[in-house]
């Protein structure tokens, strides 16, 4: 059921470079007052911050992508940590929530420079009215291909805090299922349209977000190293 797929991605290349790259160095020397040694500290850093500030704000977005229908995009997703997406089937309501698999599971002797992008860890929610429990899964999203890692009856819910890391496991190791068991809940999963379609959507919001993180992140950290 698993395939793995590796595409290089220019933009992914410049984003790591820029995340990854190292504040300027060349420091005069240090004078005896404390205060005159931290102020000039300080402005390497705050100088250091606004040049990855700049660069960062001149990348451009990858092309918008609309999800497939009849997913919708919940509104604020961009500025929260709760679901992306949902949709209605028959009675019953699915929510998505998605991260970067990278960030979740990493094997010994993964290259993050490969397969970092290509690689998204889903939350999958499907309630139904009046039920306390729903029905979670927990899926690897690759371009070509959906695996699921679990399966999971759990209260519902509002946050994906529950989401990416449950304190309580409620079901069985997916793979100690037998493989009729397993298809029927992959079945399960894409007869509501959870499969590969969702990726280029997913792939194209994580990359929006992380920019919009980012550039808040150099912002604060430059306010607070500012602040006296």
């Amino acid at each position: 059921m698993w395939r793995r797929a590796v595409t290089e991605s220019k933009a992914c290349q410049l984003w790591r470079l820029i995340a990854t790259r190292g504040a300027a160095t060349g420091s005069g020397k240090q004078g005896s007052n404390p205060a005159s040694s931290t102020a000039v500290v300080d402005s390497l850093l705050l100088r250091s911050l606004k040049e990855h500030y700049l660069e960062v704000s001149k990348m451009n977005p990858p092309p918008k992508v609309n999800p497939p229908s009849p997913f919708t995009i919940i509104k604020g997703a961009l500025d929260s940590n709760g679901p992306v997406l949902k949709r209605t089937y028959g009675k019953e309501e699915i929510s998505i929530f998605v991260m970067r698999l990278a960030n979740i599971i990493r094997g010994e002797g993964d290259d993050p420079e490969e397969d970092g992008i290509n690689q998204l860890f889903l939350h999958v929610d499907v309630s139904k009215p009046g039920q306390e429990n729903s029905l979670q899964f927990l899926c690897g999203l690759y371009p070509d291909a959906l695996g699921i890692h679990s399966v999971s009856m759990r209260p519902k819910v509002d946050s994906s805090a529950d989401a990416v890391a449950p304190s309580k496991y409620n079901g069985p190791v997916f793979e100690d299922l037998d493989e009729k068991m397993r298809d029927a809940f992959h079945s399960f999963v894409e007869e509501r349209g959870v499969n590969e379609s969702l990726f280029p959507f997913l792939q194209a919001w994580l990359y929006v977000k992380d920019h919009r993180n980012l550039l808040r992140w150099f912002k604060s950290v430059g306010s607070f190293v500012k602040e006296k």
